[in-house]
């Protein structure tokens, strides 16, 4: 928790940028998607809502307050840090804050991890990636 405070510390000092944040969506690697699905719509009761992705390994839900629970099925669920479980931040003006991450030389990087990158989701919605000091991943979209 000390170093997510510290990453919207980070994202909050610039005096260029003082947009409010807000959480977009938790992502949550799953085994079977199937199954984690049915989970979350029958014993949590959470309503599913449409999925940019349309390939049979997402599924996203309405957790209220504009923010979703975003299942990704891959095999493995991996014992070390992966970049499928991340918390995702929605800024209101992206550019400015990669232009900040450039400058402080903060490492960002796309989906795939070429670094400096931008990543345009199906639906149109521009993503990097960051990790906090622990490693954790985070997004930064500009779906705000």
């Amino acid at each position: 928790m000390k170093n997510l405070l510290f990453i919207i510390s980070f994202t909050l000092m610039s005096s260029a940028i003082h947009a409010q944040i807000k959480t977009n969506h938790i992502a949550v690697h799953v085994a079977n998607l199937e199954k984690s699905s049915q989970f979350y719509e029958e014993i949590l009761d959470l309503k599913e809502i449409d999925e940019p992705f349309k390939d049979g390994l997402h599924a996203w839900y309405d957790i209220c307050g504009g923010a979703a629970l975003h299942l990704i099925e891959a095999p493995d669920v991996p014992n070390e840090i992966s970049k499928i479980n991340h918390l995702c931040f929605s800024m209101e003006n992206m550019d400015a804050f990669i232009s900040r991450l450039k400058t402080t030389g903060y490492p960002f990087e796309d989906w795939p991890g070429e670094k400096g990158k931008i990543t345009t989701r199906p639906d149109g919605v521009r993503q990097i990636y960051i990790q906090d000091p622990d490693g954790y991943w985070l997004e930064i979209n500009d779906d705000y």
